[in-house]
């Protein structure tokens, strides 16, 4: 595993698609999407929701954002966009622009406009994404790290429950079980074998009631349903390598967020001999990045993040 701070040199050009999604925030947009600029992807997703009619001036916020990055493109790649033009809101406005993306791709990647990678992120993604499109045991790919240094399993990356979404990549026969609705929560037994403390699974249960009596407008809890519900695993890397920056010194809860870790570049030199889901990493990040937060308080950060609101 290769975790120096030199410069990443790409191997070869990125092969992989892109879903780029955005809002109305230009200042994190852009350091995005420089990162994207370099990693030159073949294929450019740009998915973007519509301003919301009570608040002045978001839609220019809203067509200054689609139109920097349109501008802004200056390599040699294929350009689709979904530009929505009423607010549909984070809970649908996300789930049906990755859906969108995985109509047309196989697999691919996927980018929030706070989600800051290193470089070597994109092709992290693309090595696994081909290693194991085959394998449906795993379901995602995420690029954050939430160990604090520590190493987990033999490998360069470990597999897990929690599948992080602060950049992250999956294909489209896992994505097509999504259901933004939880439509099968009733049966969600499937919580008793995937958490064997009782106190986990009451703290997600409690999270996707929320979410299926429509309290809260998110979209990531019903991709995590998902995964757990076809007894599914996620993918992450033994380092970070993703910084959010959509919370600002100025945001009222978030302050002490885990997102101001720091990124570091990995090449994948150890592949994991065998997929062995690291239960000590996950009670390590339920303890350290679930417990100690509120559901509530982590939920309200998010969407304080998302209508900018801060």
């Amino acid at each position: 595993m290769e975790i120096k701070t030199q410069i990443f040199v790409p191997p070869h050009p990125l092969k992989t698609a892109v879903l780029f999604l955005v809002f109305n925030r230009l200042d994190t947009t852009k350091q995005v999407f420089e990162a994207i600029q370099k990693a030159k992807p073949p294929k450019l997703y740009i998915a973007a929701d519509g301003a919301r009619n009570n608040r002045e001036g978001e839609s220019g916020k809203v067509k200054e954002v689609r139109d920097f990055i349109l501008n802004n493109i200056n390599w040699q790649c294929e350009i689709k966009t979904l530009f929505r033009e009423k607010n549909l809101g984070c809970k649908y406005a996300v789930s049906s622009a990755i859906t969108w993306f995985f109509e047309n791709e196989e697999m691919g990647i996927v980018l929030e406009d706070d989600c800051l990678p290193n470089q070597s992120f994109f092709w992290f993604c693309e090595v696994l994404l081909e290693r194991y499109k085959g394998n449906t045991r795993i379901w995602h790919i995420g690029g954050t790290n939430f160990q604090n240094g520590i190493k987990r399993g033999e490998g360069d990356y470990y597999f897990s429950k929690y599948n992080h979404v602060w950049g992250w990549a999956s294909w489209a026969n896992r994505w097509k079980f999504y259901d933004a609705e939880l439509c099968n929560i009733g049966n969600a037994d499937f919580l008793d074998k995937t958490f064997d403390q009782p106190h986990v699974r009451k703290y997600w249960s409690k999270a996707f009631q929320t979410m299926k009596e429509n309290k809260l407008d998110t979209w990531d809890f019903q991709w995590a349903f998902t995964i757990w519900e076809n007894n599914g695993l996620a993918i992450l890397p033994n380092v970070n390598m993703i910084s959010n920056i959509g919370f600002g010194l100025e945001a009222t809860h978030t302050k002490d967020e885990a997102h101001i870790l720091k990124t570091h570049r990995l090449i994948i030199n150890d592949h994991p001999s065998q997929i062995i889901l690291n239960n000590e990493a996950d009670n390590y990040t339920f303890k350290h990045h679930y417990k100690n937060k509120s559901l509530l308080k982590r939920i309200v950060n998010k969407l304080k993040k998302y209508f900018n609101a801060v």
